[in-house]
Parts: structure tokens; C-alpha cells; sequence
């Protein structure tokens, strides 16, 4: 899956019962480690992805809360899913620069992620796109922020 070809699987296979859980399977076989934390890809389109990691004991730290490495793989992987679904990949492409994270209150519960940038824009060579994405618990506090950086070139 690269460029705009993710955001017409995304259209294509959510049509289907189960499509949301059959992409996000997807994305995890493309990219193993996010396998991880098991997300679920709530919603994706131009410039934002949503997607949620259960509280479940794979994932929790010795306190029992959600762990801050799962996070930092949750917004990772909803900042890199936009990216990839909005880049336009005939002529541009992209890979994850850096990341400075926030950690503001103990994750007990589920957690969603979004990860958005506004519409539409330019795309430029040798760019620095950062992607601020923040993480809600179920109560909907904000938990966790983080923004991403990703560097995008032109393709030769």
C-alpha cells in the first residue's frame, strides 16, 4: 500500500462487512511491529486517520495502564497511514523523521488517536511536514500528544 492507492483501498474494502478490522490487519502485515498493539482504523481521509488500541494486558506497563511505547506506536502509525493515504505518491513519497511526545495522564482505558493536518495543501521537495496527533481516552481527555515529523521528497 503507498500513496493515494491507500485511500482507494481504504474506500474500496471498508464497503465490506468487517473492512475496517480487514485494513487494519492490512496495515499491520505491511508494517509487522505495529501488529503490536492490535489498532482498529477508525476513519481515514485526506489529511486524517483515527484509529483505537484496546486496554488489554499485551499492551500494559508494570502499573497497568497502556503503555508509553504503545502509544508512541499508535500515533506513529495513525501519522504514517494519513501520510501515506494523502501523499500523492506518483510523485512524492515520505518517511518518519522524528517524534517529540507528550505524556499528560496515565492511559486506563481504551485510547483513540487522531492524527491531522488541514486541506488541502502543497507538497512540496525536501519538506519537513510535522503531523501533531493526540490521544484521547475514553472519558475524551486528552492523554498523550505527539508530533511527528515526516520528511517528504520528490521522486526522481
Amino acid at each position: 500500500m503507498s500513496g493515494g492507492s491507500v485511500l482507494k483501498i481504504w474506500r474500496r474494502v471498508t464497503k465490506l462487512p468487517y473492512g475496517n478490522w480487514l485494513f487494519s490487519k492490512a496495515v499491520c502485515f505491511k508494517a509487522p511491529y505495529f501488529g503490536s498493539i492490535k489498532p482498529y482504523i477508525l476513519e481515514l481521509r485526506d489529511g486524517h486517520c483515527s484509529a483505537v488500541v484496546k486496554k488489554r494486558r499485551k499492551v500494559f506497563n508494570h502499573i497497568g495502564t497502556i503503555h508509553a511505547i504503545a502509544q508512541c506506536n499508535l500515533a506513529e502509525l495513525c501519522a504514517g497511514v494519513m501520510v501515506d493515504a494523502t501523499v500523492p505518491s506518483k510523485t512524492h513519497r515520505w518517511i518518519p523523521k522524528g517524534m517529540t511526545v507528550k505524556y499528560l495522564a496515565k492511559v486506563d482505558t481504551d485510547v483513540t488517536a487522531i492524527a491531522e493536518i488541514p486541506m488541502p495543501r502543497q507538497w512540496h521537495d525536501k519538506e519537513d511536514l510535522v503531523v501533531p496527533v493526540k490521544l484521547y481516552n475514553t472519558r475524551n481527555e486528552l492523554v498523550f500528544t505527539a508530533d511527528i515529523t515526516m520528511y517528504i521528497t520528490e521522486k526522481k
